[in-house]
């Protein structure tokens, strides 16, 4: 099979025209606006073709989703601030070069960020208190960007982590909670933000990572689970970060993964024949891309921050971020 390139970015330019904006579904999903909008610009990255949307518009749209009471970006204009959606609203940003501006907000949106860090290290999502190894990713992630990734920060995310490792070297939202591949994407990325890969255990955990592949070609995100196009950014972006991709078996991963499109409208599904989402089309195609993007003909993509190496490099990197 081939990458249906052409139907791919037709797809993601669809996903909020004005005929699905007038869909339930569309409603739906309001909280995950912001976050939908960087899947579709990182999906637009891979296929480089970023130009396909506006930039001003989304520009626009992204400062609309600023949340002054809290500090933070919420997903969708009026909507308080939240760390998933603060991250998502930096990327984009990040990715269009236009950090200058949120220059008038850099100091509100740190310490939004900062004052979600608990006692223990771990980060709050938002005011309401739910934890999780997700929201330490967004919060180190969030502070690089801005260049406000400090000491105290980094001592503290970094323990939480640590503690969240259970007997199988991998990671769970929380310590005692069941391994999962998404959290170790945002344990290992992290980590790696605040140059502390040395807390893994590398082999262990790769070799629990390497596991995830099942006879389909694809990974699935826990034992005994079915393959899921999404974890081909999940699974493969930590192997990559620990320098061990070539412990599975990147040829069956990309066939398996492009048996998730839809060739005829474009976009990726979970699993073969199933329904397409703007979601699994950004991190099908970031696991192509960290799978071969010479081959596939896509945009390199830094599998520490999910975004293109030529937004990363702007970013000024720890232990230097925020020091003289």
């Amino acid at each position: 099979m081939t990458l249906a390139r052409l139907k791919h970015i037709q797809y993601v330019k669809n996903v909020d025209d004005a005929t699905s904006r007038q869909s339930f579904e569309y409603w739906l999903s309001e909280h995950l606006r912001l976050n939908g909008m960087y899947w579709g610009v990182m999906a637009l990255v891979g296929l480089k073709s970023l130009d396909t949307l506006p930039k001003p518009q989304v520009i626009e749209y992204v400062l609309s989703c600023y949340d002054a009471k809290s500090g933070g970006f919420g997903a969708y204009p009026q909507h308080d601030g939240h760390i998933l959606s603060t991250l998502s609203g930096l990327q984009i940003l990040l990715i269009y070069d236009s950090l200058h501006t949120i220059d008038d907000k850099r100091a509100q949106i740190t310490k939004f960020i900062k004052d979600l860090q608990l006692p223990d290290g771990s980060f709050q999502g938002d005011s309401y208190g739910e934890v999780d190894t997700r929201f330490v990713y967004n919060a180190v992630s969030s502070l690089s960007i801005l260049g406000q990734l400090t000491e105290d920060v980094v001592e503290r995310a970094s323990q939480f982590l640590v503690r969240c490792e259970n007997f199988d070297g991998s990671y769970g939202m929380e310590p005692g909670a069941e391994s999962h591949a998404a959290q170790v994407f945002t344990v290992v990325g992290a980590l790696a933000i605040m140059d502390k890969l040395h807390l893994v255990k590398h082999d262990k955990l790769a070799t629990w990572l390497s596991e995830r592949q099942v006879k389909e070609g694809g990974f699935n995100g826990r034992p005994e689970k079915l393959p899921d196009s999404c974890y081909s950014w999940w699974v493969l972006s930590p192997l990559t970060i620990l320098g061990h991709q070539n412990w599975v078996d990147l040829a069956r991963l990309g066939d398996f993964i492009l048996g998730c499109q839809d060739e005829e409208i474009g976009g990726f599904s979970d699993r073969k024949d199933n329904q397409t989402d703007i979601y699994h089309t950004c991190f099908a195609i970031m696991g192509l891309s960290l799978a071969d993007h010479e081959l596939y003909d896509l945009e390199a993509i830094d599998p520490v921050y999910c975004m293109p190496y030529s937004a990363t490099q702007k970013i000024q990197k720890w232990p230097y971020a925020g020091r003289e």
